[in-house]
């Protein structure tokens, strides 16, 4: 028995395994009488403390979803499962799981090197900071943020990214899913619609939806966001776009459907959502600069230092336009008051210390690496392989001209131990990207990406269904 568990995500791991097998059992993956193995292999297996499984267990036992018989074992009880459908498949035909979730390569996009994360440094900051810092920055603080991260990021973000702002108009937020709520809590009023790329990473569209957006897809292609199809009759609370290196597609936004876009938020008095999550990490020419300093009035610039440093910082933040940042601000300090003071004074220290600087110039390094050799891997395994975007980021979006990558093939290739990851799972409008996957490659080795680009080979090349 085996399956994944995210060690980052929200739910417990006790309630990530409760969920699992209880799902297992009602769907009948794991039969009635069968024996499931012991708490103690479990927790083995899985790699978590005894008293998880433990709890677990005693949970879907007292659920009546597992019987346990002394002396002999725990065991799948009789009438805990559904009636299979008619158009399920047999059981026997599920695939196999891989035998480690050890030896899985997992090509999970926008995942940085944590094992190049600067802690030497990051620590003696985070020691000089505790030790300097007046008493005041031990207690509450204005919910725009910190002045020194953000006087340090007004300088920043001008000089790398073209963003035209002032300090009092940023920010700080826990990462860009918080910025990207409260703009969705601000903007979008009695189920207003939002126009957002298509395809787009599903956390996005759970966020709009969340709050009651309705969802207006705009198509993507090479030149990034396609303006001639934003609606006319019915204008959005506000549009969402990743202009610099589009996810996942990788296309980056042309300077004439930069200025379209921009002329449509002026006329119909909506706003550009600009997400730049990691345009830091350009490989071929120079970076585009961001949209928000083509018209800071009707630009909303989000940012984090998750994908460039750590997502376990949770440190990301919000450009706002000066007519949005009162109402903003306020909705900022009813969701958390503010954030970690003392992190934040860190990060600004290594900002200004030059120290994310070159921590920026050795993981564009690395990751330009590879990059490479993901691509010189695929071309290698399929030569009729297409790379699709602009050569930035930790991905990149492979297209396979004879391949549909639908559920069976997707289980098969996870069979072979490895993950890949359909660019329609994150369609809104679905069948246009069916032969297309998303590699991410920042926390891979060249290693384990060549590795893992000759076991997607053999999966595909002895998939049974063609």
């Amino acid at each position: 028995m085996w399956f994944q568990i995210d060690r980052e995500g929200t739910k417990t791991l006790t309630q990530q395994i409760y969920e699992k097998l209880r799902t297992y059992i009602l769907n009948g993956e794991l039969e009635e009488g069968e024996k499931v193995p012991s708490t103690r292999e479990l927790a083995a297996s899985l790699h978590v403390s005894r008293n998880i499984t433990l709890e677990v267990y005693d949970q879907l036992a007292s659920e009546g979803y597992l019987e346990v018989r002394p002396k002999s074992g725990t065991y799948i009880a009789a009438g805990a499962a559904f009636l299979p459908s008619e158009t399920g498949r047999p059981r026997e035909e599920k695939e196999k799981l891989p035998d480690s979730i050890d030896d899985i390569i997992d090509f999970k996009a926008s995942t940085p090197a944590m094992d190049h994360f600067p802690r030497k440094v990051w620590g003696r900051l985070a020691k000089e900071v505790c030790s300097d810092a007046a008493e005041q920055a031990f207690g509450y603080h204005d919910s725009s943020g910190m002045p020194e991260l953000r006087e340090e990021l007004t300088r920043y973000l001008f000089h790398t990214r073209g963003v035209n702002c002032t300090a009092e108009q940023i920010v700080i937020t826990s990462g860009a899913t918080q910025a990207l709520s409260l703009i969705t809590g601000l903007l979008v009023k009695n189920k207003q619609s939002i126009a957002v790329e298509d395809p787009v990473t599903d956390e996005m569209r759970n966020i709009f939806t969340y709050h009651g957006a309705d969802l207006v897809p705009i198509p993507v292609d090479e030149k990034g966001l396609k303006p001639e199809h934003l609606p006319v009759d019915k204008p959005p609370g506000f549009i969402f776009t990743l202009p610099s290196h589009q996810f996942p597609l990788g296309s980056t936004l042309t300077i004439q459907r930069r200025i379209r876009l921009i002329e449509y938020a002026r006329k119909h008095s909506t706003y550009i959502v600009e997400d730049d999550y990691d345009s830091e990490f350009t490989y071929e020419g120079s970076q585009v600069h961001s949209i928000q300093g083509l018209d800071p009035e009707r630009v909303i610039y989000v940012g984090t230092f998750s994908k460039i440093l750590s997502p376990g910082l949770r440190i990301g933040y919000a450009v706002l336009p000066a007519d949005l940042l009162a109402d903003f601000k306020k909705l900022k300090w009813y969701s958390d008051r503010h954030h970690s003071g003392i992190e934040q004074l860190i990060m600004a220290r290594f900002l200004k210390d030059g120290h994310f600087d070159k921590h920026i110039r050795t993981m564009k390094r690395i990751y330009k690496q590879r990059r490479q050799a993901l691509v010189d891997s695929l071309k290698n395994h399929f030569p009729d392989c297409r790379i699709w975007g602009h050569a930035a980021g930790m991905h990149l979006v492979a297209e396979f001209p004879s391949i549909v990558f639908d559920e069976k093939l997707l289980d098969w290739i996870f069979s072979h131990s490895v993950r890949v990851y359909p660019v329609e799972d994150y369609s809104i409008v679905k069948g246009n990207h069916r032969n297309k996957i998303v590699l991410g490659y920042g926390s891979l080795t060249p290693d384990r990406i060549e590795e893992g680009t000759a076991r997607l080979e053999k999966a595909i090349r002895s998939f049974p269904e063609k």
